[in-house]
């Protein structure tokens, strides 16, 4: 069996009396695969992104990259592990440093990597990844960053990440900051970068369109835990979790005839008001049963590529928050999904 490029193996955060995540389970295939990790503010997605890029470490439970907890890597294999995952934060203003030019953050990671034979290689390789982000390299080095617009920054920094040539991108929010008209040319440029360079991406998003323009696969989290995961087209195509469902209604719809919200599922008042021991998304689930008030969910596989964290469901129940076998590449393999599927969902 293939060694899982990122694992997180019963990864719970707190703090204090919080819990961003509890008892999370997941395996990305060492593939260029595309993973988005969508749900609402609160839900603990940047919490996530931080625990994968080893910024911050678990409360309990282990982050294994390449077959290798990231707690006990030696310097060497730290500093592979710092060039190989890289990150794209949400905003693009606050990444650089106004008295340096932008050409300081492209120098930098080069020359502390080693990744370059001297000043004309360097030059060569800042250059082609400016173009490949769609920027010519011309009008961007030189200038200090207040010279250029947000979506110019942003492309800078996913130019930045791909420089390193990594194995895996993890982008937080990455189009969030910058205008509508930007947004799906840098998306496009981030798939382009999947299927031209192999890279595998982590996105996090509370946008459920942008994850499925983008990504093969997807993972609902509410409240730090699983409440469905499985094929993107699956997931938000046909939800089967209420929370799914109240996430995928809250999408636009472009039919005049409707009014954006009149299918939004709403909770009884009383309802809301109840604290809830067994499954979180209780106080606001218009389908909420006795047992979701005692009992937590656990995770079943009611269809192919879906797992689901809901009582309403009866199938055979699988390992706690688990959702490693959705993303084995086994099931549905990688190469079907980036020829077809993705063609559809552009």
């Amino acid at each position: 069996m293939t060694t899982p490029l990122i694992e997180l193996r019963g990864v719970r955060q707190t703090y204090g009396a919080f819990t961003a995540l509890d008892r999370l389970h997941l395996s990305l295939p060492d593939t260029a695969a595309t993973l988005a990790i969508a749900g609402e503010s609160g839900s603990g997605k940047t919490t996530l992104a931080r625990i994968m890029l080893g910024f911050i470490k678990p409360s309990e439970g282990q982050v294994l990259y390449r077959g290798k907890d990231i707690a006990t890597m030696t310097r060497t294999e730290r500093f592979d592990f710092g060039r190989e995952v890289q990150p794209i934060f949400q905003d693009p203003f606050n990444v650089f440093n106004p008295f340096y030019r932008v050409d300081h953050v492209l120098t930098t990671p080069l020359r502390k990597f080693g990744l370059a034979s001297g000043a004309d290689d360097a030059r060569a390789k800042i250059e082609d990844a400016l173009s490949r982000v769609g920027l010519r390299p011309k009008d961007t080095l030189g200038r200090f960053p207040h010279e250029l617009s947000g979506g110019q920054r942003q492309r800078i920094m996913v130019a930045r990440a791909v420089l390193l040539r990594p194995r895996l991108i993890v982008a937080d929010e990455p189009v969030s900051m910058v205008d509508a008209s930007l947004r799906a040319t840098i998306l496009d440029e981030i798939r382009d970068l999947n299927r031209d360079l192999g890279i595998a991406f982590v996105y996090i998003t509370h946008d459920l369109t942008t994850a499925f323009q983008l990504c093969d696969d997807i993972v609902v989290l509410y409240q730090g835990r699983v409440a469905e995961a499985g094929a993107v087209e699956h997931v938000i195509g046909a939800p089967q979790h209420p929370y799914s469902q109240l996430l995928v209604s809250s999408i636009p719809l472009p039919d005049l005839s409707r009014r954006w919200g009149d299918d939004d599922m709403q909770a009884d008042p009383a309802q809301a008001a109840r604290t809830s021991a067994g499954c979180r998304f209780a106080p606001r689930c218009p389908q909420v049963m006795d047992r979701c008030w005692s009992a937590d969910p656990t995770m079943t596989r009611p269809l192919p590529h879906r797992m689901l964290a809901c009582h309403l469901d009866a199938s055979a129940a699988l390992q706690g928050n688990d959702v490693a076998t959705v993303f084995s590449g086994q099931a549905r393999p990688k190469a079907a999904s980036a020829s077809g599927q993705q063609g559809t969902k552009a």
